[in-house]
């Protein structure tokens, strides 16, 4: 028996060498299968072949782990194989092998955008066998490129020429079909605002992309696109710098100076694609400019900062913002603090605050749209990053809102896989922005739902929020404090919920919609409000209409007071009404004392709440005791069977 116990233990241990050699599995599974030869008893052989199942485990583990390091390695490589000097002609060469290689695909190239014709024409590509050569051109308004540039991240189809849901052409599909083309992804090469052009990347065989490859093929598009204004800007500059040569001593010196600060832009914005953190960007941009710096985002919260800039929240500081945001220029602090505005292309990313050590001189003022322009490379690398991920929670709010008959289990999969529980309570909560701002709104919208780990989706001309809560008044309430300031003027918003099926986000979506009708209706745009705000106009905008709900809310303690005590509160308040608030002739009608209808009232008083004959309060409870009348009368009619709580009273 012992002699079984260690023949079992040198086996296990062998695995374990085996593992720490990084043996091959094979090698494992003939360890078991001769352990198996041996005549090792039942038992010890079950503990052999659970060693080596998790063994493999193991191994599997490591090897996943492998490509990872060795994806982001690749990438890496790539990001600092572009800062290279190139010109256009080889850069674009470099980008379509490297992502040729990186995806395991076929073929892949790029297409730039000609405004004039209309049209795209592909600039290079690498893989092609005959029809995608240099100078084809493609139409607009069709194919997965017009998509990836539409919705700003990439698009992918796993067979292009039966996926229906392309906007297909005959001229890319008979390029398409020439080439054997199947699975295609594109990412659009945006600079800015600037859709100039499309990197495409294609397999000819069927193939389903992960978000691994989505998300590697976001980051290939952005640090391209980079690449590429790199070199134009680069080009465009060295075509000045020929001209300069050509005058005087003056010129070279401009032109001495003209080299330093492009070096030390080709170094910062190199710095920004080096997969550095902003922190690590905003160290170098202090050494080079001499001071503190402090990057802060579009609602002045503090994103990274090196020493310290002392009047960064200083009155005169914060309308230097709004001035250098408006004009996108830099502007001068009496402090001798400089103000500098991020922006890409037409959008406000934030701004860059400089305290420098010595006053600037003449060349401070380009190096500060430098540093400032290295921050927005950075920060759009960051945002391509995250659209990739954000594309597919987008997409399953808006499955959620248009199909939500679909199984329920489909949605909750979904979402665990984007490390969210729908099962969790959740609210709905629309917002519409006004004074033409949905733009700017809509980029908040989405940076709010990723902190608050929910979902954005825009819907004639309205955004929508699904939110992880339980109190749809107060989620509209933090969404309008949040937003109407980064606006500058009011939104208006209608919450509902919270749901905790799939099912019922289509539903909650239409009761935020109509409570924000409502808002409109009642002439308060700029305010927010849910159902339970609203009081009964919330009982009929909702699709449930729980009026026994509303009554118990409204007049439960006056109604289970009579219950328990007999006495004729809700009679004596019916009356009251009635009598136009004349305790005096609300006594006639009963035939009791005016004391008596005192009292009675002050017992309402202590029940109801001292605010319960305040204008909006009396009108609930006057709605309240209607609907608690019908339903008294429709109990009656039906043979006395209880048709609600509100009924308890006997009235």
């Amino acid at each position: 028996m012992k002699r079984a116990e260690g023949a079992e233990i040198g086996e296990i241990l062998a695995i374990l060498e085996l593992l720490a050699a990084e043996a091959p599995p094979s090698e494992l599974e003939d360890l078991v299968r001769r352990a198996r030869a041996s005549g090792l008893e039942a038992d010890a052989l079950s503990r052999l072949e659970r060693a080596e199942y998790l063994a493999s485990r193991v191994h599997a583990q490591l090897s996943r782990r492998q490509q990872r390091e060795a994806g982001l390695s690749a990438l890496v490589d790539v990001a600092r194989e572009l800062t290279l000097p190139y010109d256009l002609d080889a850069l674009l060469n470099t980008i379509t092998r490297r992502t040729r290689t990186l995806l395991g695909l076929d073929m892949s190239y790029i297409t730039f955008r000609d405004a004039a014709a209309g049209d795209s024409y592909v600039r290079t590509s690498d893989g092609h066998a005959s029809a995608l050569t240099v100078g084809y051109r493609v139409p607009y308004s069709s194919g997965i490129g017009d998509e990836a540039i539409t919705s700003s991240v990439p698009v992918w189809s796993p067979d292009y020429l039966s996926d229906e849901r392309m906007r297909h052409s005959d001229v890319l599909d008979e390029v398409v079909r020439a080439e054997g083309l199947r699975a295609i992804i594109a990412a659009p090469l945006l600079f800015g605002d600037d859709a100039f052009g499309v990197l495409y990347a294609a397999g000819r065989n069927i193939r389903h992309f992960t978000v691994g490859d989505v998300s590697l093929m976001s980051s290939l598009g952005a640090l391209a696109a980079v690449a590429i204004e790199r070199t134009r800007t680069l080009e465009r500059s060295h075509a000045d710098v020929i001209s300069l040569r050509s005058d005087s001593s003056q010129t070279a010196s401009l032109l001495g100076e003209f080299r330093r600060l492009n070096e030390l832009h080709t170094s910062l914005v190199d710095h920004a694609l080096a997969g550095n953190s902003l922190n690590s960007l905003v160290t170098e941009v202090a050494g080079i400019l001499g001071g503190a710096v402090l990057v802060r985002d579009v609602e002045h919260r503090p994103l990274a900062a090196h020493g310290t800039v002392p009047t960064a929240d200083g009155t005169e500081v914060l309308r230097a913002c709004q001035t250098a945001a408006t004009r996108r220029t830099p502007v001068a602090v009496a402090d001798g603090t400089w103000v500098v505005p991020v922006t890409a292309g037409n959008e406000e990313l934030g701004v860059l605050l400089l305290r420098p050590d010595e006053p600037l001189d003449e060349s401070g003022a380009p190096l500060l749209g430098m540093a400032a322009q290295s921050v927005a490379v950075l920060l759009q690398v960051q945002r391509g990053e995250e659209a990739a991920a954000s594309s597919f929670r987008d997409e399953l709010f808006e499955d959620l809102l248009a199909a939500p008959h679909r199984p329920t289990k489909q949605f909750i999969q979904r979402a665990r896989r984007l490390g969210i529980d729908l099962e969790r309570p959740h609210v709905v909560v629309v917002i519409r922005p006004e004074g033409g701002a949905q733009g700017r709104a809509a980029g908040w919208a989405a940076s709010y739902a990723r902190r608050m780990h929910g979902f954005r989706s825009i819907q004639s001309g309205c955004i929508a929020l699904l939110l992880p809560a339980t109190d749809a008044s107060a989620s509209a309430r933090a969404v309008s404090a949040e937003l109407t300031p980064l606006l500058g003027h009011p939104v208006t918003v209608g919450a509902a919920g919270p749901v905790s099926d799939p099912g019922l986000v289509q539903q909650a979506h239409q009761e935020a919609l109509r409570c924000l009708d409502a808002l409109v209706s009642l002439d308060s745009v700029g305010a927010y409000a849910s159902p339970e705000d609203l009081g009964f106009l919330g009982v009929l905008l909702s699709d449930n209409r729980d009026a026994a709900g509303f009554i118990t809310a409204t007049i439960g303690p006056i109604l289970d007071y009579d219950a328990q005590r007999m006495t004729e509160l809700t009679r004596t308040l019916d009356a009251y009404f009635a009598a136009g608030g004349s305790p005096t002739h609300a006594a006639e009608a009963l035939h009791v004392h005016p004391n008596t209808v005192s009292r009675r009232l002050e017992r309402i008083a202590d029940l109801l709440g001292a605010d319960w004959l305040k204008p909006e309060r009396a009108l609930e409870v006057q709605v309240a005791l209607r609907l608690q009348r019908a339903h008294a009368l429709l109990r009656h009619k039906d043979g006395g069977r209880p048709a609600a709580h509100a009924d308890s009273s006997g009235q």
